[in-house]
């Protein structure tokens, strides 16, 4: 076959490109919690370092329960930033859960620590903040900082 020796553009691929456009802090976003009826919905947000951690990222679905709490543990030592934002039911059914998501990605960024001048969030749409962004459908299997925010929430 003609393009079997092609391989998968590696998952450091649009932390490169916007490294490479001049960024230099590119927080990764992703959220858990769209799904159920009733809960929190939860999103993180995280900053790796430029030449990356320690350990592989995945998919955080992907993972046992053990591998996704030792690579929690990694992401948290290792990271230049980690952020959490937490919106509850009360406010999903307020707003909607699309805003409420995207209340809770901007909660992230907030709780960062560190300012970032990037996001490259996982979906279709990122927060309304004044940060410029790249949405990236099934993030969480392309970008390392996606993935690490995936593993966070």
């Amino acid at each position: 076959m003609l393009f079997q020796n092609l391989s998968p553009q590696p998952k450091d691929y649009f932390e490169t490109v916007y490294y490479n456009r001049g960024f230099q802090r590119i927080a990764g976003i992703d959220e858990v919690g769209r799904g159920p009826l009733a809960g929190p919905v939860v999103a993180a947000a995280v900053i790796l370092p430029k030449q990356g951690i320690s350990q592989e990222l995945f998919d955080s679905k992907k993972l046992s329960p053990q591998k996704r709490e030792d690579l929690y543990g990694v992401i948290l030592s290792e990271a230049l930033g980690v952020g959490v934002g937490i919106v509850g039911q009360k406010t999903i059914d307020l707003l909607n859960i699309l805003e409420a998501t995207l209340e809770a990605m901007a909660l992230a960024v907030k709780n960062l620590g560190i300012p970032p001048d990037f996001l490259l969030v996982d979906g279709l749409q990122g927060p309304r903040l004044r940060i410029p962004q790249k949405p990236i459908s099934k993030g969480y299997q392309l970008s390392n900082s996606i993935s690490a925010a995936s593993i966070i929430a």
